[in-house]
């Protein structure tokens, strides 16, 4: 399971995780930082695009270029209020499009470019898959991606978009909220039978961004998400901002400095901030916090207490309060019901958020999950189930709908009026596809909407158009059918269309085994009715079918009369003498999408647009990394040759102060003309710097395993003295060898003490700065040679014993053949002696 690539994507307003399912349960992947978290920072410079920790760590030196929030701009317009209250805090240039879309501009390798907020997510996507494609050593094929509740179709559309381009294949887009629920029912084994009271849970995500609450019924392998409730505009980074506009004020009475008008010095004080509010949640007392050249040079101190944060915070307080009362009333549970309130996100430390859940609910806040990785972990177990390769235990995830959704259509003429009708009502059960019945002569139009108010300036859905659509032979409309769904990835969509069309021909056309009784046809008849009623679904969701007739349509033909004669009258007409057989064939129709997201031609561009920037991106790590090895020989190599470090003896003092001049010149190379030069020429240089550094390097390496390689060979050679010792003792355990390999072991030896004592006053001769007479692999090859040659001819086995004369052997296999016949006939004589008695 491990070689699979099941991950999880919590993708979150300040840091994302991804987990992996494996054998031993959920793992969370450590970045290229060894960090769990990868802050959702995208930066651009001159040479390459910078992702993840590497981004945020250069944020207040390239704050223009350094994009982040990329959550809060997903598939909205420039104008959409909400883009408009975010962007204020942003330091980068956000600009309008001429669609009236986000456009995100950086300086890009020296050029202006414009990234759309979905280009820029897809790059931190890339980022991410990148850090689980070298955890897991493996191309990565699957994923599930977290997204908030809140989220709307349009916004969960410019998620998959920003997928799709970073080539990611996603299975499915998990709420958070669901994700949590996931995380923490898998693994329980005390949750109550299928027919028992559920255990019902309510879940506090408060993030840096937004607050969501939930409840869920958990059974034995399976849950129900009740309803969500949520703040999409309060978070963590809420109260850091009323915090900071405090000590603002303050320093601008103290020190007379606005720190409102200096993007840089307001990123510091956030960051300060959000230290100190940590500190506070662990600590009552009154802490301090100090800034040094904060702004015109000048240093700052002040100081908060947890009591006074809460006091400053206290409308926001007041709204999280809402959000949890809003959960409970919605879910319809008493408070008896509830069996614990589980808490995950970052702003969840905060104490007085954990007072507000007691008050409302009754019960301490649980922190039996991991309060960063819940949502991630959840992720991971959910593409675990979703992935065909992978097996897991069973456990059945119901979601729920948290925006009813209604869908409205035209009239038309001889056809259906017009009408609307409640599809997907508030926390309807999701996955989940309905069947509409219109009859219509003509294509039309279904538009969608969602009911109630949405966190979004614009509430349509989308328009789709039904093509193809034509009456009957009669003129008359025709019963078209339409597939609503509410996929896995909560987006509302129309996945289908048919047309069923009446063909009749006449009775005596039919053949006699074709031939229907009226007892078969009415059978027919009932059964194409129930199918109407209760349509196949995919993805294992209940059925359900909604008559746009009934719902606003025109009545239907024959009013009163059973099913059967309606169809009759609706299809045949009336006063036919000769009776017709109806056979009604189902057509496909193609169906036109009108909804928000890029075109397939536009993601097939920005997909091209992205593998350019990962190769460039690649080519720029390639240069730094061949620049880094030159840069890190040149220091290096100097250090080494100075007069008084261990290479100085290896080399003459004159080639060694041209050396270090040399080197002396290549690192001045290196910070002027040679700063942005091609990878293929540092690689040159090096190699060249190389054919005059390794010889020195490696005259010091042989001189320092000479002595042990030396030694060696003269113990080998040593056992070799005994063992000639004992063969011309006449030692019994080399008593079979032969005078020839006497004096094959003696020549070797002769040959070997002598070849190492030639060579030892050879070494001994020679000069440290010149290249070894003999080298260390000499030396090993010549003992490996003499150890073969001595050792064959020592462990020779001794010969085997000489087998008895063949006579011997024939007389001692007559005698056995001898006694096997008598007893045979032995044992025949008791068998028949037995048989006779």
């Amino acid at each position: 399971m491990a070689a699979m690539s099941v991950i999880g994507i919590d993708l979150g307003n300040e840091s994302c995780y991804v987990a992996v399912a494996k054998a031993g349960g959920i793992e969370t992947i450590a970045n290229d930082y060894s960090l769990r978290a990868t802050p959702s920072f995208v930066a651009f410079s001159g040479k390459n695009r910078i992702l993840g920790v590497a981004a945020k760590n250069q944020q207040v030196t390239n704050m223009k270029n350094t994009v982040y929030g990329l959550k809060r701009l997903l598939g909205r317009k420039y104008r959409d209020p909400h883009v408009q209250k975010e962007i204020q805090y942003l330091p980068y240039s956000v600009v309008e499009e001429k669609n009236g879309s986000i456009g995100i501009k950086v300086n890009y390798l020296n050029e202006e470019h414009k990234f759309s907020p979905e280009q820029c997510l897809a790059m931190l996507l890339t980022k991410l898959k990148d850090i689980a494609m070298t955890a897991l050593q493996t191309p990565i094929n699957d994923c599930v991606i977290s997204v908030p509740s809140y989220f709307t179709n349009n916004e969960r559309k410019a998620l998959l978009d920003s997928a799709a381009i970073a080539g990611l294949n996603t299975l499915r887009l998990f709420n958070e909220t669901t994700a949590t629920a996931l995380t923490y029912g898998i693994y329980k084994q005390d949750l109550p039978g299928p027919d028992d009271k559920p255990r019902n849970v309510i879940f506090v995500d408060c993030g840096q961004a937004s607050i969501q609450v939930s409840a869920c019924a958990f059974n034995k392998g399976k849950l129900k998400m009740l309803t969500t409730s949520s703040d999409p505009n309060l978070g963590g980074r809420d109260f850091d901002l009323m915090i900071a506009e405090q000590f603002c004020k303050e320093f601008q009475t103290k020190y007379n400095i606005d720190a409102r008008n200096n993007a840089r010095a307001f990123m510091r004080l956030l960051t300060e901030v959000e230290k100190l509010k940590k500190q506070m949640s662990a600590n009552s007392t009154t802490l301090p916090l100090n800034i040094e050249c904060f702004m015109n040079d000048k240093d700052v101190s002040s100081s908060m207490k947890r009591s006074d944060m809460e006091q400053l915070c206290a409308h926001l307080l007041d709204r999280v309060e809402c959000c949890l009362k809003q959960c409970l009333n919605n879910s319809g549970l008493s408070l008896d019901d509830i069996h614990s309130v589980e808490i995950v996100g970052g702003a969840s430390r905060v104490p007085a958020i954990k007072s507000l859940i007691e008050k409302v609910f009754r019960k301490t806040a649980s922190t039996t999950l991991n309060q960063d990785e819940a949502v991630a972990r959840g992720c991971a177990l959910q593409c675990a189930m979703l992935s065909p390769a992978v097996r897991v235990r069973e456990f059945n995830v119901t979601d729920v709908q948290v925006y009813p959704i209604s869908v409205a259509w035209d009239s038309s003429p001889g056809g259906d009026p017009a009408g609307e009708v409640e599809a997907f009502p508030l926390n309807h059960p999701v996955p989940f596809s309905k069947m509409l019945t219109f009859y219509r002569p003509e294509p039309f139009s279904i538009k969608a909407k969602y009911t109630d108010a949405v966190p979004y300036p614009d509430r349509d859905i989308g328009t789709w158009i039904v093509k193809d659509v034509r009456p009957n032979a009669e003129g008359k409309p025709q019963k078209v059918k339409v597939k609503l769904r509410v996929n896995l990835h909560g987006i509302m969509t129309i996945s289908s269309a048919s047309m069923y069309e009446a063909k009749e021909s006449p009775e005596s056309e039919v053949p006699e085994d074709q031939q229907q009784s009226p007892k078969e046809a009415n059978a027919n008849a009932n059964a194409d009715q129930k199918a109407d009623q209760q349509t196949p679904n995919e993805g294992g969701e209940i059925p359900m079918e909604t008559n746009a007739a009934n719902a606003g349509a025109a009545p239907e033909v024959g009013s009163g009369t059973s099913w059967t004669k309606k169809i009759s009258a609706w299809f045949s007409g009336e006063g036919n003498d000769k009776k017709k057989k109806q056979t009604v064939k189902s057509i496909e129709l193609p169906i036109e999408s009108l909804t928000n997201g890029f075109s397939q031609v536009e993601l097939n561009h920005f997909t091209e647009q992205e593998f350019k920037m990962i190769a460039s991106d690649r080519q720029e790590k390639e240069r730094a990394d061949a620049r880094n090895a030159f840069e890190e020989y040149v220091y290096e190599l100097r250090n080494k040759v100075s007069s008084d470090d261990e290479l100085a003896a290896f080399i003459l003092e004159n080639d060694r102060a041209a050396l270090v001049a040399q080197l002396d010149d290549m690192e001045n190379w290196l910070y002027e003309e040679g700063e942005d030069c091609n990878k293929q020429v540092y690689i040159d240089k090096l190699t060249q710097l190389k054919s005059i550094g390794e010889p020195v390097q490696t005259r010091k390496i042989e001189f320092e395993l000479r002595p042990v390689i030396i030694e060696d060979f003269a113990k080998s050679l040593q056992l070799c003295t005994k063992a000639l010792e004992l063969i011309k003792s006449k030692d019994p355990k080399y008593a079979h060898l032969t005078e020839s390999d006497l004096k094959k072991v003696e020549e070797a030896f002769q040959h070997s003490y002598q070849w190492l004592e030639e060579s030892r006053m050879k070494l001994n001769a020679a000069a440290k700065h010149l290249p070894p007479p003999v080298t260390v692999a000499q030396i090993r090859q010549e003992k490996t040679t003499f150890e073969n040659t001595v050792n064959v001819i020592l462990n020779k086995p001794p010969p085997k014993a000489p087998s008895p004369p063949k006579e011997e052997k024939a007389g001692a296999d007559q005698q056995a053949n001898s006694q096997e016949q008598n007893q045979s006939e032995t044992k025949k004589d008791e068998k028949m002696e037995w048989s006779a008695n």
